[in-house]
């Protein structure tokens, strides 16, 4: 079964190689029909600290890691936030 990749903004980076994704996704309500904005907060495993808050970084699922880390930050988005910073 592959793995869920999802793409949020991070809201905090306080935790050592940890980092809190909010990702926010559009559902239609069921009797209004209204679209309306969900979101989630999920743990996900930064090895490098490489991402801070505001950064957009994509997910995907893994093997837990600890209590709430079950998420791990994609290795191609790295670069791209180090690239940035140097910009």
């Amino acid at each position: 079964m592959p793995r869920r990749i999802l793409q949020g903004k991070v809201v905090s980076d306080s935790s050592d190689k940890t980092i809190v994704v909010l990702v926010e996704r559009r559902v239609q309500h069921p009797l209004y029909k209204k679209i309306i904005r969900k979101s989630k907060k999920y743990h996900a495993h930064d090895p490098v600290n490489a991402h801070k808050v505001g950064d957009t970084v994509r997910i995907r699922e893994c093997r837990p890691i600890s209590k709430l880390k079950t998420w791990e930050v994609l290795r191609e988005d790295v670069g791209a936030a180090s690239a940035a910073a140097d910009a």
